[in-house]
């Protein structure tokens, strides 16, 4: 083998140590499975928003809750996402009528409670994959690093066995080693990027969530009083939730 096919990428790399190599397909197995949680994590979320952003028109276009509710149901046999939230929400408050309460001190907790469980439960399926992305992007330069030392310090430690050296003999040895830098960051780069734009994404998704679960929550606690109407004092008027712009379906 010449010195131009020696000095290739592939040449390179098959001329690495064991430990070395070893190293390289560590870095590329992570960069492949980084990779393919990025692709399905933007098709999760960008699944999630545009059926946020439908389920938003439909709720605030007026109506009735229970319509709501069936179209849900027709339309999604497993809900994801603010649907979902919306089907806990309302699910309770049925078992809370089923069962008999009527006050609003115990229906509108309890509805908030059931939201939070399946906010919760969202949050976890939306978030699957982000800790190994985290992962990937911050310890990918330190093995890659690894990988170079070791390889840098194969190459000076074969220098020892010669009586004459030279920069010709070394560079092989150093340059296959700092390639596994190089798939350190080929692998850490995207992850990091990828983390950080789907942390934010999520951010945006939270707020929406917890946006619309106080919405909901006013929507039944309104419910409750007029199905229960009580003398308003100033107190009971001040304390009472400011009317939304849209138009709010009715329970």
């Amino acid at each position: 083998m010449n010195l131009a096919a020696d000095m290739s990428l592939w040449g390179l790399v098959m001329q690495a140590s064991t430990l070395v190599k070893a190293v390289m397909l560590l870095l590329l197995l992570a960069s492949v499975v980084s990779w393919a949680v990025i692709f399905a994590k933007q098709r999760r979320i960008k699944r999630v928003v545009k059926e946020m952003n439908r389920f938003e028109d439909r709720f605030w276009s007026g109506g009735n809750v229970r319509d709501i509710y069936e179209d849900v149901h027709r339309h999604h046999n497993t809900p994801e996402g603010m649907p979902a939230l919306f089907i806990a929400g309302y699910d309770e408050l049925k078992r809370r009528r089923d069962a008999g309460d009527t006050a609003r001190a115990e229906i509108v907790p309890s509805v908030q409670r059931a939201m939070r469980v399946a906010d919760s439960r969202e949050f976890e399926k939306l978030e699957a994959g982000l800790a190994f992305l985290a992962t990937v992007g911050s310890i990918s330069p330190y093995v890659g690093l690894f990988g170079t030392v070791w390889g840098i310090m194969s190459a000076f430690i074969g220098l020892g066995n010669v009586q004459q050296a030279s920069l010709a003999m070394v560079a092989p040895g150093i340059a296959e080693a700092l390639i596994a830098t190089a798939m350190g960051l080929f692998a850490a780069i995207p992850a990091v990027v990828g983390y950080n734009y789907f942390s934010n994404r999520l951010d945006f998704i939270d707020n929406r969530f917890d946006t619309f679960m106080d919405e909901m929550a006013g929507i039944v606690e309104r419910g409750v009083q007029s199905a229960n109407p009580m003398p308003k004092s100033r107190d009971k008027q001040a304390s009472e939730p400011a009317e939304p712009a849209r138009t709010a379906p009715e329970l």
